[in-house]
């Protein structure tokens, strides 16, 4: 494998510092990193600092995941444009660099664990952090190669900046990622779940990237069977037992049907909790309030709000409505956390569902003298937005009624991230049956999580491409899959012209006819790259 890696990312990487300083060759006790990592402490603290880097992946800001997509558009708070709308997206556009530069430092700190492997010492651990570093390290390879398509790789510990890098494919970034998944199955632990990756996480992983490479042009001829496998393997029989709600309470993050997160508490972002926890609750919904709400509601950005599109989806007694947005507010917005019983408190406003009579309407509001009430169809970027607070509706599960209230978008949430969980599973294993050609078995999966919702079961007559998309809306909403599951069905252009009313068709037209598909490699890193021949991406060159 070349050892070809951006200046830009690993001159940052070689003056910065991380959770365990894991490039600091000089620090105040003159322990050289080699003394350090040497240890069985330090080694596990190099352990610590790659899980630490998915909270910059993740928890951070969601454009380059949900952007620019059918479910979501901004309001009053604005996106970067060229992510959001593409008609102005280049490579020096704001935000498309943030999975490269965040997903080359993850890679850069599994290569430090490994190359060190060797080094430290050796504890009967040491096979099983091997295991979980190159999942993380080809996690962040697929996030690469779906966001750009073919990029430099590297495989080694670099110390000093490579000032001419190149380019791989794509087939051999996939080909790289799933060798090192196959590799890591056999390392990490078959325990449950408990934070740490494990078999379980190693063969989601794998049913995602098969899945994904099924659609590609260099396509395995057993891609999707493979995917549809793994994805079985790792449902292994096991229902969705938890309710939508229960699914989402704060404090239950870390539930059964959790395959993967990335893992926050209170201590760890102590430092400075107003800006280094989660971010994720602070997206989703209209603002609620400036500073003097802090304690009583979270704070929200008025961005990546759901288009008339997303709320359409949900249909009567689908369970998901009530566990995904918060439809009915009340005078402090986290009583609907910290109340048990809260039939006598005061509802200020509601967001009505679109099928809602107009005798239900009218019962409402006399059974709630005083609501804000918010008729479907107003409360969405579609329906003529206001700028008025809560004038949008509010997606409520990500919602953590122990953090700080924070401006400007400030992470302050110390809810766990989930990656991946069961449900999600279950809807790869229904695209994957149904792309290889068993549609009947992929329907089954699919209706798992119909049933759980509470709604009835899809017939084969529904069931394709755009249906396990339309279900992947309604139980993911929020969950940073979107644009990628647009990106890899092909239906990016498509539902992102149709459903997000500030996308046409002829904002996707790149350079020489091509598509603006594939974000740009970002210009920095091919300004500091000697080797000018390293190719852009074709609608931007």
């Amino acid at each position: 494998m070349k050892n070809i890696f951006s200046i830009t990312i690993l001159a940052f990487l070689l003056v910065a510092t991380s959770c365990a300083d894991f490039l600091e060759e000089e620090n105040k006790s003159n322990v050289t990193a080699e003394e350090f990592y040497g240890t069985s402490e330090g080694y596990s603290a190099l352990i610590n600092s790659n899980y630490s880097a998915l909270r910059t992946i993740y928890a951070n800001n969601p454009w380059m995941f949900a952007s620019g997509t059918d479910l979501y558009q901004e309001g009053r708070g604005l996106e970067p444009e060229g992510l959001s709308k593409y008609f102005d997206l280049n490579s020096s556009s704001s935000g498309v660099d943030f999975i490269y530069v965040n997903c080359y430092k993850a890679i850069q700190l599994a290569n430090s664990a490994i190359h060190y492997s060797d080094l430290t010492e050796q504890t009967s651990s040491i096979q099983q952090y091997l295991g979980e570093v190159r999942f993380l390290r080809a996690n962040a390879y697929f996030l690469l190669v779906q966001t750009y398509g073919g990029v430099g790789m590297i495989t080694d510990y670099i110390a000093e900046p490579i000032l001419s890098f190149d380019r791989s494919s794509a087939e051999e970034v996939y080909s790289f990622i799933i060798s090192e998944l196959e590799g890591a199955m056999g390392q990490v632990s078959t325990a449950d779940y408990n934070g740490r990756v494990n078999k379980r996480a190693v063969e989601n992983l794998l049913a995602k990237v098969h899945l994904t490479r099924g659609y590609e042009d260099f396509a395995a001829s057993d891609d999707f069977a493979k995917a549809a496998s793994y994805a079985d393997n790792v449902i292994g029989g096991q229902g969705l037992n938890l309710s939508s709600e229960e699914l989402w309470t704060p404090g239950n993050d870390l539930n059964e049907e959790t395959i993967f997160s990335v893992q926050f508490s209170p201590g760890s972002i102590s430092a400075n909790p107003s800006s280094i926890g989660n971010k994720q609750q602070n997206y989703f919904g209209s603002y609620l309030g400036g500073s003097e709400v802090a304690g009583d509601a979270p704070y929200k950005t008025y961005n990546l709000l759901p288009t008339r599109f997303a709320l359409d989806l949900f249909e009567e007694g689908d369970e998901r409505w009530s566990s995904t947005f918060m439809t009915e507010i009340y005078e402090r917005y986290y009583d609907y956390f910290d109340v048990d019983d809260r039939s006598t408190l005061t509802v200020t406003d509601f967001y009505e569902p679109k099928w809602f009579s107009a005798e239900d309407s009218i019962a409402y509001v006399a059974a709630h003298p005083g609501v804000v009430y918010h008729s479907y169809g107003t409360f969405d970027p579609n329906g003529g937005l206001v700028t008025a607070d809560k004038a949008t509706i509010i997606v409520k599960k990500f919602d953590d009624p122990n953090s700080l209230f924070a401006a400007g978008g400030n992470g302050t949430s110390t809810r766990d991230f989930v990656v991946a969980r069961l449900a999600e599973t279950y809807l790869v294993a229904a695209e994957a049956y149904l792309q290889s050609g068993d549609a009947a078995t992929g329907l089954a999966r699919l209706n798992v999580v119909r049933q759980r919702a509470g709604v009835a079961d899809a017939t084969l007559a529904d069931f394709d491409i755009d249906y396990i998309l339309d279900e992947r809306g309604r139980e993911l909403l929020g969950e940073y899959h979107r644009w990628f599951d647009l990106k890899r069905t092909g239906k990016l252009v498509e539902r992102a012209s149709a459903y997000n009313s500030w996308i046409t068709e002829a904002n996707f037209a790149g350079i020489g006819g091509n598509q603006k598909i594939l974000r740009p490699i970002p210009q920095s890193a091919l300004d500091l790259n000697q080797n000018k021949d390293f190719p852009q991406n074709p609608a931007y060159e």
